[in-house]
């Protein structure tokens, strides 16, 4: 889920880990490519979608597009999971502590209706902000 979160992060532009800071022989750092080439990405997609995009900012086109596709991204990260990998936390099939199931398949929820794994992502954790994802983590190796 951290990795899930990562990327969510750096397509909306949120990440606060900046790389390395220190450009070499002149070149961009990783970290400026990459914001780069994000930023090159998200104007094709506003020209390419200019009648429903124009009014949008850039920052709103990246919170758009992941909002769209985080679910394909969940199941790219999860495709090679072992089916019997559940997600740490029960986030699946209830209103309730009660009622809540941790992820029985490939870190998916299941569908009541036919049992095949469901392309729902369990998490939000890639809506909560990453320093306080740092705080947990950190506090985890304590």
């Amino acid at each position: 889920a951290r990795s899930f979160a990562d990327i969510g992060d750096i397509v909306r532009g949120k990440d606060l880990y900046l790389g390395k800071k220190k450009k070499q022989n002149g070149k961009e750092t990783e970290r400026d490519q990459l914001e780069n080439k994000l930023k090159e990405i998200f104007e094709n997609i506003k020209k390419e979608n200019n009648s429903k995009l124009k009014s949008l900012t850039d920052d709103q086109i990246r919170e758009y597009w992941w909002a769209l596709n985080r679910r394909d991204v969940w199941k790219a990260i999860t495709c090679d999971a072992p089916h019997d990998s559940k997600y740490f936390r029960q986030t699946c099939g209830g209103d309730n502590k009660k009622t809540t199931i941790r992820t029985p398949n490939q870190c998916r929820c299941t569908k009541t209706s036919d049992g095949k794994p469901d392309d729902q992502v369990p998490t939000y954790f890639d809506y909560v902000p990453q320093y306080l994802r740092w705080f947990e983590e950190w506090a985890e190796d304590l």
